[in-house]
C-alpha cells in the first residue's frame, strides 16, 4: 500500500503523544540539557591516553603514571593520520617495572579523528581509550580541537567510571602480566643465587707444585783447565 509506513509512523506518534500524560515511558522528549539520558557503556567518541594513579596528591602524577610507551604504532595504523608522538630522549619505568620510553609529545587532532578505535584495537600497552565525552564544541576551529598528551590523559579510575566492564578486564590482564613478569625477576635472582651459593660451598682445589727451577750449567772461563807451558 502507498503510503503504509508514513502511517505507521503517525500512529506511533499519536501513540506516543496520548500516551505521555499517563506513562512517563512515553516521555520520549528529554530537556536536554538539564536533562541527559545515561549513555551505554560502549559509547565511544573520541581517544584519551589512560594513566595509573599513585600519588593523586601529586601534580605531575599523570606523567609518571603514564602507560603510553611512544611505541607509535597507533600513529602508524591511525587512517586520518591525527594522531603525531615525539618519543622522549631518557626512559621511566613502566607498570611492570621496565624501564620504557615515554611520549615527550602526544597531539590528536580530533577535527579529523573518525572515531574508528583502530588505535585502541593496535595499542599493545592498554594505553589509549575511548571517550565518551562529546561536548567539545570550541569557538577556536584549529587549537581548541588540538589536544596534546595533558588534555589526553586521564586517570584509570576515570577508564572504570566510563567502562567498567572493559577496564576491570584490562586491570586483571594486566595484573597478570605484572605477575608473571615478578615471578621471573625472582626465579631468576633465587638462580643467580643458588649458583653463586654452590660456587662458594665446593671445595677449593689446590694448584699442582711448581716444578723445581733447573740449575744453571756453571760457566768455564777461557783456557782454564789446561796445563800451563
Amino acid at each position: 500500500m502507498l503510503g503504509e509506513g508514513i502511517l505507521k509512523g503517525l500512529a506511533e506518534t499519536a501513540r506516543n503523544f496520548a500516551g505521555s500524560f499517563v506513562s512517563k515511558e512515553r516521555l520520549t522528549t528529554v530537556e536536554y540539557p538539564e536533562e541527559r539520558l545515561p549513555l551505554p557503556e560502549a559509547a565511544r567518541n573520541f581517544p584519551f591516553l589512560v594513566y595509573d594513579t599513585k600519588n593523586p596528591a601529586d601534580p605531575d602524577d599523570w606523567e609518571k603514571g603514564l602507560r603510553c610507551v611512544a611505541c607509535q604504532i597507533c600513529e602508524k595504523e591511525c587512517p586520518p593520520k591525527c594522531i603525531y608522538i615525539e618519543k622522549s630522549k631518557d626512559k621511566k619505568p613502566d607498570f611492570v617495572g621496565k624501564l620504557q620510553i615515554y611520549p615527550a609529545k602526544f597531539d590528536l587532532d580530533i577535527s579529523v579523528c573518525m572515531s574508528c578505535q583502530i588505535c585502541v584495537e593496535v595499542c599493545p600497552f592498554e594505553a589509549i581509550k575511548m571517550n565518551t565525552e562529546f561536548e567539545l564544541a570550541t569557538d577556536d576551529r584549529f587549537g581548541g580541537l588540538l589536544l596534546d598528551r595533558k588534555e589526553l590523559s586521564k586517570s584509570n579510575e576515570y577508564y572504570h567510571s566510563i567502562h567498567p566492564t572493559e577496564a576491570t578486564e584490562v586491570d586483571a590482564r594486566l595484573a597478570e602480566e605484572k605477575a608473571k613478569a615478578e615471578a621471573k625477576t625472582r626465579a631468576a635472582a633465587e638462580a643467580a643465587a643458588a649458583k653463586a651459593a654452590a660456587a662458594s660451598a665446593a671445595p677449593a682445589v689446590a694448584a699442582p707444585a711448581a716444578a723445581p727451577a733447573a740449575k744453571p750449567a756453571p760457566t768455564v772461563k777461557p783456557n782454564e783447565g789446561e796445563p800451563k807451558a
